[in-house]
């Protein structure tokens, strides 16, 4: 896939103006979506939560840490007309389980490939988030055969990428609170959050250690997208990625944060289905 950079002027056009700092916002986490055919899959020591919605080539939507599937709500409604959308609860968030291993973004994405042969799935592309991005780049490295397309929102490569200090953002300091109540009424071990934040944090200090040889192994085509005023990637650490990544794309929403799926869901989706759509 060539280098491409989304025009995003092209996406914006007619588009009516917005005053004030959508990137501040933190929008509703969206109801779960009616229709889904829920499920809990034995995969890799745990019992792992998935849903799945729509018909035609598999899409998985992976969440970032310390949250759960639901917030993909507004993405769903927009692929599931044309896609089999697979929704999942990364171990230990949401409605799956976890056992006694340490956090790791191999393990995880282990889980991811472990659904899809539960699924009887060769094949999908990946959208991801966060911590659900950087699980859609690894499974491009570590199992190339297993992925279609990734799009990569919000990752990074190494702890050096992350903005020191974000747990004090307001933006993110109310995920971090949502994401607990919304722990303790999904999990199966509901009054286990704080253990459970430390234990993604010490994976988040340490987790991934790419090196650019590593990016270069790469041959999925990827777009890496982040929102302009990202509260815990670093704009450099973006364009790093997708200049080391042979032939990704780069796309920068604007006027949006580390949440742009909820911020601004009609741009986002508009720049994912154009991107899962290329030929």
């Amino acid at each position: 896939m060539l280098r491409i950079v989304i025009v995003l002027t092209l996406l914006l056009a007619g588009a009516p103006a917005r005053a004030g700092a959508r990137w501040q916002d933190l929008p509703p986490t969206p109801a779960p979506v009616a229709g889904t055919t829920p499920g809990r899959a034995a995969v890799n020591g745990i019992r792992l939560y998935y849903a799945t919605i729509g018909s035609g080539p598999p899409v998985v939507l992976l969440h970032g840490g310390l949250s759960n599937s639901d917030y993909w709500g507004h993405q769903v409604a927009a692929l599931a007309a044309r896609r089999t959308v697979i929704l999942v609860d990364s171990r230990g968030h949401g409605r799956s389980t976890r056992d006694d291993r340490p956090f790791g973004y191999d393990l995880m994405t282990d889980d991811v490939v472990g659904l899809l042969d539960v699924l009887k799935i060769p094949r999908a592309d990946i959208v991801g988030w966060s911590d659900g991005a950087i699980l859609g780049l690894d499974m491009a490295m570590r199992h190339p055969d297993r992925v279609g397309k990734v799009f990569a929102f919000g990752a990074n490569a190494d702890p050096s990428g992350l903005i020191e200090g974000v747990e004090k953002n307001p933006t993110f300091a109310a995920f971090i609170d949502r994401a607990g109540k919304e722990y303790e009424a999904l999990s199966p071990t509901p009054k286990d959050y704080a253990a459970f934040v430390d234990a993604v944090g010490r994976m988040w200090s340490g987790q991934p250690r790419w090196t650019e040889a590593d990016l270069k192994r790469i041959r999925a085509p990827v777009l890496i997208a982040d929102g302009d005023h990202d509260e815990g990637i670093k704009r450099a650490h973006t364009e790093y990625l997708a200049a080391t990544i042979p032939g990704a794309g780069l796309l920068i929403l604007p006027n949006a944060s580390h949440f742009a799926f909820l911020q601004d869901p009609a741009l986002f989706n508009a720049a994912l289905l154009a991107f899962l759509d290329e030929p």
